[in-house]
Protein backbone atom coordinates (compact mmCIF):
# COMPACT_ATOMS: atom_id res chain seq x y z
CA UNK A 1 0.00 0.00 0.00
CA UNK A 2 1.70 3.44 -1.15
CA UNK A 3 1.29 6.24 0.90
CA UNK A 4 2.17 9.90 -0.54
CA UNK A 5 2.99 11.04 2.63
CA UNK A 6 6.55 10.86 3.02
CA UNK A 7 7.96 9.98 6.84
CA UNK A 8 11.11 12.45 8.17
CA UNK A 9 12.62 10.36 10.70
CA UNK A 10 15.83 13.18 11.39
CA UNK A 11 16.36 14.71 14.31
CA UNK A 12 13.67 17.28 15.86
CA UNK A 13 14.84 21.10 14.57
CA UNK A 14 16.04 22.94 18.34
CA UNK A 15 13.53 25.94 19.03
CA UNK A 16 15.85 28.90 20.57
CA UNK A 17 15.27 30.43 23.97
CA UNK A 18 16.53 33.81 24.35
CA UNK A 19 18.77 34.33 26.88
CA UNK A 20 17.91 36.90 29.94
CA UNK A 21 20.64 39.39 28.18
CA UNK A 22 18.68 38.90 25.03
CA UNK A 23 15.47 39.22 26.24
CA UNK A 24 16.72 42.51 28.27
CA UNK A 25 18.35 43.60 25.14
CA UNK A 26 14.74 44.08 23.05
CA UNK A 27 12.18 44.68 26.09
CA UNK A 28 14.48 47.85 27.70
CA UNK A 29 17.32 48.90 25.12
CA UNK A 30 17.76 52.44 26.67
CA UNK A 31 18.51 52.75 30.29
CA UNK A 32 15.03 53.25 33.14
CA UNK A 33 13.97 56.73 33.44
CA UNK A 34 14.85 58.24 36.70
CA UNK A 35 12.72 58.05 39.40
CA UNK A 36 10.78 61.53 39.39
CA UNK A 37 11.33 63.84 42.28
CA UNK A 38 8.38 64.83 44.57
CA UNK A 39 7.95 68.25 43.70
CA UNK A 40 7.73 66.87 39.51
CA UNK A 41 5.04 64.17 40.43
CA UNK A 42 2.90 66.47 42.20
CA UNK A 43 2.85 69.02 39.36
CA UNK A 44 1.92 66.00 37.02
CA UNK A 45 -1.10 65.65 39.37
CA UNK A 46 -1.97 69.26 39.77
CA UNK A 47 -1.82 69.30 35.58
CA UNK A 48 -3.93 66.23 35.75
CA UNK A 49 -6.29 68.25 37.38
CA UNK A 50 -6.26 71.48 35.74
CA UNK A 51 -7.20 69.34 32.39
CA UNK A 52 -10.38 68.12 34.30
CA UNK A 53 -11.36 71.82 34.43
CA UNK A 54 -10.41 71.84 30.71
CA UNK A 55 -12.57 68.94 29.80
CA UNK A 56 -15.44 69.67 32.10
CA UNK A 57 -15.84 73.43 32.55
CA UNK A 58 -18.96 73.48 34.13
CA UNK A 59 -17.54 72.66 37.40
CA UNK A 60 -16.38 76.25 37.49
CA UNK A 61 -19.67 77.77 37.83
CA UNK A 62 -18.74 77.70 42.18
CA UNK A 63 -15.84 79.78 41.20
CA UNK A 64 -17.60 82.13 38.89
CA UNK A 65 -21.75 82.43 39.00
CA UNK A 66 -21.22 81.55 43.35
CA UNK A 67 -18.95 84.44 44.07
CA UNK A 68 -20.89 86.44 42.21
CA UNK A 69 -24.39 85.44 43.54
CA UNK A 70 -23.14 86.26 47.11
CA UNK A 71 -21.95 89.83 46.48
CA UNK A 72 -24.73 91.22 44.73
CA UNK A 73 -27.33 89.80 47.16
CA UNK A 74 -25.54 90.64 50.49
CA UNK A 75 -24.41 94.58 48.99
CA UNK A 76 -27.64 94.89 48.40
CA UNK A 77 -30.00 92.78 50.76
CA UNK A 78 -28.20 94.13 53.58
CA UNK A 79 -25.89 96.70 52.62
CA UNK A 80 -28.47 99.51 53.24
CA UNK A 81 -29.57 98.18 56.90
CA UNK A 82 -26.06 97.65 57.96
CA UNK A 83 -23.99 100.29 56.70
CA UNK A 84 -26.53 103.06 55.60
CA UNK A 85 -24.99 102.25 51.32
CA UNK A 86 -24.69 99.60 49.95
CA UNK A 87 -21.16 101.23 49.10
CA UNK A 88 -20.10 101.84 52.01
CA UNK A 89 -20.97 98.42 52.95
CA UNK A 90 -18.92 97.32 50.62
CA UNK A 91 -15.89 98.11 51.71
CA UNK A 92 -16.24 96.67 54.95
CA UNK A 93 -17.73 93.77 52.92
CA UNK A 94 -16.12 92.18 49.90
CA UNK A 95 -12.73 91.18 51.51
CA UNK A 96 -14.81 88.95 54.04
CA UNK A 97 -16.96 87.75 51.38
CA UNK A 98 -13.68 86.56 49.37
CA UNK A 99 -12.59 84.38 52.02
CA UNK A 100 -16.06 83.23 52.39
CA UNK A 101 -16.46 82.25 48.68
CA UNK A 102 -12.78 80.88 48.41
CA UNK A 103 -13.18 78.70 52.03
CA UNK A 104 -16.26 76.89 50.80
CA UNK A 105 -14.93 76.22 47.66
CA UNK A 106 -11.78 74.22 49.28
CA UNK A 107 -14.45 71.68 49.85
CA UNK A 108 -14.45 70.66 46.37
CA UNK A 109 -11.05 69.00 47.31
CA UNK A 110 -12.64 66.30 49.57
CA UNK A 111 -15.35 65.86 46.79
CA UNK A 112 -13.47 65.29 43.75
CA UNK A 113 -10.64 63.14 46.10
CA UNK A 114 -13.89 60.87 47.33
CA UNK A 115 -14.86 60.71 43.55
CA UNK A 116 -11.32 59.23 42.52
CA UNK A 117 -11.29 56.73 45.89
CA UNK A 118 -14.75 54.91 44.85
CA UNK A 119 -13.68 55.06 40.79
CA UNK A 120 -10.76 53.13 41.86
CA UNK A 121 -8.66 55.77 39.98
CA UNK A 122 -6.41 56.24 43.06
CA UNK A 123 -5.88 52.81 43.59
CA UNK A 124 -4.17 53.05 40.36
CA UNK A 125 -2.04 55.81 41.02
CA UNK A 126 -0.69 54.09 44.75
CA UNK A 127 0.69 51.20 42.00
CA UNK A 128 3.23 54.21 40.45
CA UNK A 129 6.66 54.35 41.16
CA UNK A 130 6.27 57.93 42.35
CA UNK A 131 6.21 60.14 45.60
CA UNK A 132 3.13 58.77 47.61
CA UNK A 133 1.60 61.99 48.50
CA UNK A 134 1.65 63.37 45.20
CA UNK A 135 -1.32 62.43 44.13
CA UNK A 136 -3.02 64.59 46.86
CA UNK A 137 -0.41 67.63 47.08
CA UNK A 138 -1.16 67.54 43.39
CA UNK A 139 -4.82 67.85 43.44
CA UNK A 140 -4.53 70.65 46.13
CA UNK A 141 -2.12 72.40 44.14
CA UNK A 142 -4.42 72.20 41.34
CA UNK A 143 -7.18 73.63 42.85
CA UNK A 144 -5.08 76.51 43.92
CA UNK A 145 -5.92 78.15 40.47
CA UNK A 146 -9.84 77.81 41.36
CA UNK A 147 -8.68 79.86 44.13
CA UNK A 148 -7.22 82.85 42.48
CA UNK A 149 -10.20 82.34 40.03
CA UNK A 150 -12.33 82.58 42.04
CA UNK A 151 -10.49 85.69 44.15
CA UNK A 152 -9.66 87.71 41.07
CA UNK A 153 -14.13 87.30 39.96
CA UNK A 154 -15.15 88.85 43.81
CA UNK A 155 -12.51 91.74 43.06
CA UNK A 156 -13.28 92.22 39.60
CA UNK A 157 -16.99 92.74 40.59
CA UNK A 158 -16.33 94.64 43.61
CA UNK A 159 -14.46 97.47 41.43
CA UNK A 160 -16.99 97.21 39.32
CA UNK A 161 -19.64 97.89 42.12
CA UNK A 162 -17.30 100.57 43.70
CA UNK A 163 -15.36 98.83 45.96
CA UNK A 164 -12.15 100.82 46.46
CA UNK A 165 -8.86 99.31 48.30
CA UNK A 166 -6.81 101.86 49.63
CA UNK A 167 -3.88 99.37 49.41
CA UNK A 168 -3.53 99.69 46.07
CA UNK A 169 -1.95 96.83 44.01
CA UNK A 170 0.28 95.39 46.34
CA UNK A 171 -2.36 95.48 49.01
CA UNK A 172 -4.74 93.39 47.01
CA UNK A 173 -2.35 91.03 46.19
CA UNK A 174 -0.85 90.54 49.38
CA UNK A 175 -4.63 89.79 50.39
CA UNK A 176 -5.23 87.29 47.63
CA UNK A 177 -1.44 85.67 48.67
CA UNK A 178 -2.65 85.13 51.91
CA UNK A 179 -5.90 83.95 51.27
CA UNK A 180 -4.57 80.97 48.86
CA UNK A 181 -2.49 79.93 51.34
CA UNK A 182 -4.91 79.69 54.09
CA UNK A 183 -6.59 77.76 52.00
CA UNK A 184 -4.04 75.46 50.66
CA UNK A 185 -3.53 74.34 54.13
CA UNK A 186 -7.30 74.17 55.03
CA UNK A 187 -8.02 71.68 51.81
CA UNK A 188 -6.15 69.18 54.36
CA UNK A 189 -8.69 69.43 56.50
CA UNK A 190 -10.58 68.27 53.70
CA UNK A 191 -8.65 65.27 52.46
CA UNK A 192 -9.08 63.47 55.69
CA UNK A 193 -12.93 63.99 55.47
CA UNK A 194 -12.78 62.46 51.77
CA UNK A 195 -10.84 59.57 52.81
CA UNK A 196 -12.59 58.71 55.81
CA UNK A 197 -16.28 59.39 54.33
CA UNK A 198 -18.12 57.07 52.16
CA UNK A 199 -19.47 59.12 49.27
CA UNK A 200 -19.52 62.09 48.24
CA UNK A 201 -23.61 63.68 49.37
CA UNK A 202 -21.54 62.67 53.18
CA UNK A 203 -18.79 64.51 52.33
CA UNK A 204 -20.22 67.42 51.48
CA UNK A 205 -22.63 67.43 54.05
CA UNK A 206 -19.90 67.21 56.53
CA UNK A 207 -18.07 69.55 55.37
CA UNK A 208 -21.35 72.32 55.17
CA UNK A 209 -21.63 71.26 58.76
CA UNK A 210 -17.94 72.49 59.63
CA UNK A 211 -17.90 75.33 57.51
CA UNK A 212 -21.44 77.20 57.95
CA UNK A 213 -20.49 77.97 61.64
CA UNK A 214 -16.89 79.18 60.93
CA UNK A 215 -17.69 81.53 58.19
CA UNK A 216 -20.96 83.02 59.47
CA UNK A 217 -19.85 82.93 63.29
CA UNK A 218 -17.18 85.44 62.41
CA UNK A 219 -16.28 88.97 61.30
CA UNK A 220 -17.00 88.48 57.72
CA UNK A 221 -20.63 90.34 57.83
CA UNK A 222 -20.80 92.24 60.79
CA UNK A 223 -18.25 93.81 63.81
CA UNK A 224 -18.25 91.24 66.37
CA UNK A 225 -18.38 93.97 68.69
CA UNK A 226 -22.29 94.20 68.33
CA UNK A 227 -22.38 90.74 69.45
CA UNK A 228 -23.61 89.09 72.65
CA UNK A 229 -20.57 88.21 74.93
CA UNK A 230 -20.46 84.66 74.42
CA UNK A 231 -20.64 84.99 70.89
CA UNK A 232 -17.97 87.00 70.73
CA UNK A 233 -15.09 84.35 72.75
CA UNK A 234 -16.34 82.23 69.52
CA UNK A 235 -16.06 84.53 66.97
CA UNK A 236 -12.64 85.83 68.02
CA UNK A 237 -10.86 82.27 68.34
CA UNK A 238 -11.86 81.38 65.27
CA UNK A 239 -9.76 80.92 62.32
CA UNK A 240 -11.69 82.61 59.73
CA UNK A 241 -11.76 86.08 61.65
CA UNK A 242 -8.13 85.95 61.95
CA UNK A 243 -8.27 85.44 58.03
CA UNK A 244 -10.86 88.04 57.39
CA UNK A 245 -8.91 90.36 59.33
CA UNK A 246 -5.74 90.01 57.92
CA UNK A 247 -7.33 90.45 54.42
CA UNK A 248 -9.23 93.33 55.00
CA UNK A 249 -5.99 95.22 56.52
CA UNK A 250 -3.91 94.34 53.76
CA UNK A 251 -6.91 96.06 51.02
CA UNK A 252 -6.99 98.62 53.08
CA UNK A 253 -3.30 99.81 53.41
CA UNK A 254 -2.72 98.97 56.82
CA UNK A 255 -1.11 96.09 59.32
CA UNK A 256 -2.53 93.74 61.51
CA UNK A 257 0.53 91.74 62.79
CA UNK A 258 -1.80 89.76 65.62
CA UNK A 259 -4.37 88.47 62.80
CA UNK A 260 -1.63 87.67 60.46
CA UNK A 261 0.33 85.83 62.80
CA UNK A 262 -2.60 83.55 63.93
CA UNK A 263 -3.19 82.95 59.94
CA UNK A 264 -0.32 81.79 59.10
CA UNK A 265 -0.18 79.90 62.48
CA UNK A 266 -3.65 78.38 61.65
CA UNK A 267 -2.07 77.09 58.42
CA UNK A 268 0.89 75.59 59.39
CA UNK A 269 -1.19 73.62 61.87
CA UNK A 270 -3.60 72.98 59.47
CA UNK A 271 -0.94 71.19 57.09
CA UNK A 272 1.17 69.14 59.98
CA UNK A 273 -2.27 67.82 61.83
CA UNK A 274 -4.33 67.24 58.94
CA UNK A 275 -1.45 66.10 56.33
CA UNK A 276 -0.18 63.56 58.87
CA UNK A 277 -3.70 62.24 59.58
CA UNK A 278 -4.50 62.30 55.87
CA UNK A 279 -0.87 60.71 54.71
CA UNK A 280 -1.34 57.73 57.77
CA UNK A 281 -5.32 57.20 56.68
CA UNK A 282 -4.26 57.05 52.89
CA UNK A 283 -1.34 54.45 53.73
CA UNK A 284 -3.40 52.12 55.55
CA UNK A 285 -6.71 52.72 52.70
Amino acid sequence: MSSDTATSTGPAPSVYVPSSEALATVLAPAARPPRPSPLSASLTFSWRAMLKIKHVPEQLFDVTMFPIIMVLMFTYLFGGALAGDPRDYLQFFLPGIMVTSVVMITMYTAVGLNSDIEKGIFDRFRTLPVWRPAALVGMIFGDVLRYILAATVILTLGLVLGFRPEGGLLGVLGGIGLLVVFSFAFSWVWTLFGLILRNEKSVMGASMMVLFPLTFLSNVFVDPSTMPGWLQAFVKANPITHLVSSVRASMAGTSDTSAMMWTFGWSVLFVVVFGILTMYRYNRR
